[in-house]
């Protein structure tokens, strides 16, 4: 498994906040926590809305993957929100488990990994 090296800070944004976009708009509705092999994994689960492209309209349910926690809210960022310290997750084999626990768990078509 990967090494602490290559932690990077999160930003976690605002649940329920619109954010209007290019082709429509999205937000996130829930930030959540999973354990694997011990160690916590922070994921966001979002909804995009396509109202406003050229070539029709519709939606979709996902879940973001900022990676694992090393310290959860240990300061606030310049507009305020907390900021957690992760470890991307690089592995492809720890990447599908990730994938298949989220898809499990919640009522979404992907699964993306920042």
């Amino acid at each position: 498994m990967d090494t602490d090296t290559g932690l990077q800070d999160f930003s976690h944004p605002e649940l329920n906040v619109q954010v209007t976009a290019i082709g429509g708009s999205y937000f996130m509705l829930k930030e959540a926590r999973l354990c694997l092999n011990g160690e916590d994994i922070l994921y966001l689960v979002g909804a995009a809305i396509f109202d406003t492209t050229c070539c029709g309209t519709g939606g979709c349910a996902y879940a973001l993957v900022p990676g694992f926690v090393k310290q959860r809210r240990y300061k606030t960022d310049a507009n305020g929100r907390p900021v957690s310290r992760v470890r991307p997750v690089s592995e492809e084999r720890i990447k599908k488990k990730i994938r298949e626990m989220i898809i499990n768990i919640e009522s979404v078509h992907q699964v993306d990994f920042m």
